[in-house]
C-alpha cells in the first residue's frame, strides 16, 4: 500500500520543529510494521484550525495525483481541529484515501456526530456535481441546436438493423472529468448527445488516455 504521513505542531517554536522530527520518525517505524510504503511525509507548523497550510496542500494533490492510498498521522488533531478537521478528512476519504492514526493503533475512528456530518457533506458534493452536469448538458445541448446540430445524424445504419456510433469523443471526456463530474455523469451528459456511451466506456477511454499520457 502506498503511504503518506503528516505531521503537524501549532507554532514554530525550536522545540516544536524537534516535535515533527519525532512524530515521522514514529510514524515512518509504524508504516514499516503495517507493511506501508511511504512515498511522501509532510508537515506545517501552522494551528489546527488554520486551512492555509503548505504541507496540507500538498497532501492532498499527492492523494489526488500520485496514487497515495493511506496517510498516517500521530492523532486525529494533527488533521485539523473542529471543522477544519472534517473538511480534510472529507477530502481524504473522497479520494479512496484511508487514514490511520497511531493514537488509535489503527484506522482512525470517528464520533457518530462527525460521520453525520460528513455523510452530510457527501451528499451535498454528489447533488452539485449532478446539477452541474445537468447545467453542462443543457448548455451543450443548447448551443449545438442553434449551430443546427441534430443528434440524430450521429447514428450511422439506421434502419438497417444495427446501429453505429461516433467515435466517443475523448476531449469532452477528459474536460468533464476535471470538472469532477463522475464517470456516470459523465455517460449521461454524452447520452444527451446521442453517443451510446455507458459508465463502463467511458471510464476505459479515460484510462486509455490517461495511460498514454502518462508515458
Amino acid at each position: 500500500m502506498k503511504g503518506a504521513i503528516y505531521t503537524r505542531v501549532s507554532t514554530r517554536r525550536l522545540e516544536q520543529e524537534a516535535s515533527l522530527d519525532r512524530q515521522e520518525a514514529d510514524l515512518k517505524e509504524w508504516a514499516n510494521q503495517l507493511g506501508i510504503d511511504v512515498a511522501i511525509a509532510v508537515g506545517d507548523q501552522k494551528s489546527g484550525f488554520d486551512m492555509d497550510r503548505p504541507g496540507l496542500f500538498q497532501l492532498i494533490h499527492a492523494v489526488q495525483q500520485d496514487g497515495i492510498e493511506a496517510v498516517l498521522i500521530q492523532d486525529d488533531t494533527r488533521l485539523g481541529r473542529g471543522e477544519a478537521k472534517l473538511a480534510v478528512v472529507h477530502q481524504l476519504q473522497k479520494n479512496g484515501c484511508r487514514i490511520f492514526s497511531r493514537q488509535e493503533d489503527g484506522e482512525m475512528e470517528l464520533d457518530a456526530g462527525e460521520s453525520t456530518v460528513l455523510a452530510i457533506m457527501a451528499k451535498v458534493e454528489e447533488l452539485q456535481r449532478k446539477w452541474m452536469s445537468q447545467k453542462i448538458s443543457w448548455g451543450m445541448q443548447r448551443a449545438m441546436r442553434e449551430r443546427g446540430y441534430n443528434p440524430a445524424a450521429n447514428l450511422k445504419n439506421q434502419g438497417k438493423g444495427g446501429r453505429e456510433r461516433k467515435q466517443v469523443p475523448i476531449e469532452q471526456i477528459v474536460a468533464l472529468k476535471e470538472k469532477k463530474l463522475t464517470f456516470e455523469e459523465i455517460a449521461a451528459t454524452l447520452q444527451g448527445f446521442g453517443y451510446d456511451v455507458s459508465r463502463a466506456t467511458v471510464h476505459r477511454r479515460y484510462r486509455e488516455w490517461k495511460q498514454k499520457t502518462d508515458t
